[in-house]
């Protein structure tokens, strides 16, 4: 049997295409997951890609019925949390 156009897509993005994919720039994407705030990744090799269901569950987390909604997660900015002040 066959298979159809929509079971032979890609499985995996490389980062500019992922980024297109989620409207971001690629730089974007890279700091998110340097900061740890973007989707989850593989490394094959030294190369990094996303699975469409990693970019589409974490796109599922920004998902709010109004501004007030905290909503299931928090898609975190791409930049780094305050670290504390040792004294």
């Amino acid at each position: 049997m066959p298979e159809s156009a929509d079971t032979t897509a890609t499985r995996f993005l490389k980062t500019p295409d992922a980024a297109l994919r989620l409207g971001l720039s690629p730089r974007t994407l890279e700091k998110h997951r340097c900061y740890g705030t973007g989707p989850a990744f593989h490394k094959l090799g030294g190369r990094v890609v996303y699975s469409v269901e990693a970019l589409d569950a974490w796109v599922a987390q920004g998902l709010r019925n109004s501004t007030s909604d905290p909503g299931p997660g928090a898609c975190l900015p791409a930049k780094r949390s305050a670290s504390p002040i040792r004294r």
